[in-house]
């Protein structure tokens, strides 16, 4: 089974991000082959900073490595070093029905909202099936608000398969699986839009900073609380031990705490979790050339496998020679 997943370099990754995506993609690269790209390209249509592209693009691949992905047991390159996508995506949508690229909610909801849309967004599907079909991807992980883009990566699979004959593979997505919320500093989903993010490996001190400014509610300190429905505790859970997240839970049922407790634990315990990867980080910032390597080395194996799709596609096609 081939698992492929990629990650917008569109600034520092977060706590929403681990939790919420990179800690399973992580987790899924012991599959026969995991093919794992930072997706650059796509950041085009909202990084217009060419220094500030690249730092986002080295600091993704740090933070992937940081956090634990291998490159023994996963391939991981940067987008626009397979330049075999491009090619594929204008392949895909000189066939792309103009009514199936309108119902896409990426740019539906910004036309509705009456936001300028460009056609980098509008044609941002084309692209990601170009970059799932071009790794005979069988899994795609996603979350449930990416499900759509597999469907219509299937729908335009299926209709040059029925144009031009059996050349894709016909993808699968495997919903991620659902986490604790992770919210961010104002209460809501940690987001980079909204500016209320904790990034990864920002340091301790402002970490901690930004720890004890998460919004909380006014109820008084005498009162229980429960701590399912509590944003604070949700966050802990992600980061504590069992048995202490068990005696957190126990202390909002009795009552009797302060929330600033709760904050002072969060962030010691959120220190304490990515303690190693900060350390792998480390080591790998004074090392950069090592990161260039892994990149090089997983853009050419990938240009290898995108290399045959693509010829694949062109022959049947009449774009090359049989």
């Amino acid at each position: 089974m081939r698992v492929l997943s990629g990650i917008q370099p569109t600034g520092r990754l977060h706590w929403g991000n681990y939790f919420g995506a990179i800690r399973q993609y992580i987790d899924l690269q012991s599959e026969d082959q995991a093919y794992y790209f930072i997706a650059n390209l796509h950041a085009l249509t909202t990084v217009r900073d060419a220094d500030q592209l690249r730092a986002f693009t080295m600091d993704a691949a740090l933070d992937l490595l940081a956090l634990g992905l291998d490159p023994s047991q996963a391939t991981l390159f940067a987008q626009s070093d397979v330049p075999e996508v491009s090619e594929l995506t204008w392949i895909l949508l000189s066939g792309a029905p103009l009514g199936l690229l309108e119902r896409c909610h990426a740019y539906k909801d910004k036309k509705e909202k009456g936001l300028p849309a460009d056609a980098g967004l509008f044609t941002y599907p084309v692209l990601m099936a170009a970059d799932i079909l071009a790794y005979d991807s069988d899994v795609v992980p996603v979350g449930e608000d990416q499900v759509q883009h597999i469907e219509v990566c299937r729908d335009l699979a299926r209709s040059f398969n029925h144009h031009f004959g059996e050349v894709f593979v016909l993808p699968k997505a495997q919903v991620l699986e659902k986490t604790a919320k992770v919210v961010g500093l104002d209460g809501e989903k940690m987001s980079k839009s909204y500016d209320n993010t904790i990034e990864l490996f920002e340091p301790a001190k402002a970490a901690r900073k930004k720890v004890m400014r998460i919004t909380t509610d006014s109820r008084p300190m005498e009162d229980p609380k429960d701590p399912e429905t509590d944003h604070l505790f949700q966050l802990f859970s992600l980061f504590g031990e069992p048995a202490a997240v068990k005696e957190m839970a126990e202390l909002y049922r009795r009552g009797g705490f302060g929330y600033g407790h709760v904050k002072k634990a969060l962030a010691d315990a959120a220190e304490a979790y990515f303690e190693e990867p900060r350390a792998r980080r480390e080591e790998l910032v004074a090392h950069p050339e090592r990161v260039r390597e892994i990149l090089g080395d997983g853009a050419a194996a990938a240009r290898k496998t995108a290399g045959a799709v693509l010829r694949r596609a062109q022959e049947a096609c009449g774009l090359r020679s049989r």
